[in-house]
Order: structure tokens, then sequence, then C-alpha cells
């Protein structure tokens, strides 16, 4: 039996929320701008260039409730350790849902940001948070995370550490002097972004499901 897909279509999805200015009839495509951001830094930092963004799916997701606890970013692998199309969950091998773009090729990893809680960072841990997720990629860009030693192999044994490794890849990032262009909605929060664009949407993807093979 063919296994369901879920496809990256052109339909695009509005963020909510009030929107105020009338300095844009177009509006912010957030997903959009964070693949350009992501591209940029993967086609300059060396640790990342392992990276290919094409069969990385950028999207977003509305935050259940305005608090700024919980996530502000995701990424799903779409494969099992050591990039397997199977894997045992509790005793039972399933496969995971593809995602495919319109073309039909399928992605290996869904990278999500959650709105409005991510635009409400600063703009410094905003980029630590877009590196903190592109890191999680594994090096072999195989579907699967990047796996450390230990039960915690996502984060190692603290996610405040892990964050704290990816400073001096922040740092590196901007002595690349990106243009403005590239970062200047991140400089910042929503309701500013709101005001500045008006209408802000982008692609959004729901969670890809395991499926019992």
């Amino acid at each position: 039996m063919r296994k369901p897909e879920t496809q990256l279509g052109t339909r695009s999805h509005a963020v909510q929320g009030r929107v105020a200015s009338r300095d844009s009839n177009l509006g912010l495509n957030f997903t959009a701008r964070m693949r350009t951001l992501c591209e940029h830094v993967v086609g300059t930092l060396d640790e990342f260039q392992h990276i290919d963004l094409s069969r990385v799916a950028v999207s977003f997701a509305q935050a259940r409730k305005p608090v700024m606890h919980g996530l502000q970013a995701s990424l799903t692998p779409l494969r099992f350790a050591g990039g397997a199309t199977t894997g045992t969950v509790r005793g039972r091998q399933y496969t995971v849902q593809p995602v495919c773009d319109t073309a039909g090729n399928e992605m290996l990893y869904v990278l999500n940001f959650y709105l409005p809680r991510f635009m409400q960072l600063v703009f410094r841990e905003k980029l630590v948070t877009v590196l903190h997720e592109l890191w999680h990629i594994s090096p072999n860009f195989d579907g699967d995370l990047r796996r450390h030693a230990g039960r915690c192999y996502a984060h190692s044994h603290s996610q405040a550490d892990y964050d704290q490794q990816m400073e001096p890849f922040v740092e590196a990032w901007l002595a690349t002097e990106p243009p403005k262009v590239l970062i200047d909605f991140l400089q910042l929060d929503f309701p500013q972004v709101q005001e500045r664009y008006g209408r802000v949407y982008g692609l959004k993807l729901p969670r890809p499901k395991l499926i019992p093979s």
C-alpha cells in the first residue's frame, strides 16, 4: 500500500493576529525569508555545508498560547537512526509519512518555527535558535539527527550548553556581514513585524505521522 504524502504546495497560510500596517500590500512571507537566511548560513559557514536545503522543508506553526515558554523552533527528522527508512517504536515497526515538494522530491527534514513566540526572542537569541536547529541535522545528511553520546543524544547533557556552543557560529556568521535585507525582519518582534509588513504568512505543514509498516 502506498504511503500517504504531505506535499509542499504553493498554498500559504497567514499567522493570526492584528494587521495594523499599510506599508505593504503583500506582507511578509516568513518561511521564504527564513529559508533565504538558512541558505546564507549554509553557504558561508563550513560547519553547515553538509546541509542540502533543497531537501529541508521550512515551515511555521501557530503557537497555541501567547506565552514565551515552550518551543520556539524544532527540527523533525524524516528518517530513523542512521538514516533508516523504518524504525521500531514501542516494539512496533514504523515508517515516516513522506513529505515531498511539488516536483515529487522527498524531504529529509522539516524545520519548523513557532509564531509568534519565535519572533519575541531578541535578535541574537533568534540566530542562536536557527543555528541550534540546523546543527541538529546529521553530518551525514541522511534524515537522522546529529547524535551525541549518552541517553540525551539530541542535546548531550544540557540544552543550555548546546545553545552556548552555537555562540561562536553566530559570531562567525555575523562576521561575514550578511546583507541587512536578510536579517532586518529578525530585529523586530512580532507586533513590530505586523506593523511594518501587515500580513505574515508562509508554508504551514502538518506534523508528519508515523505509519505502521
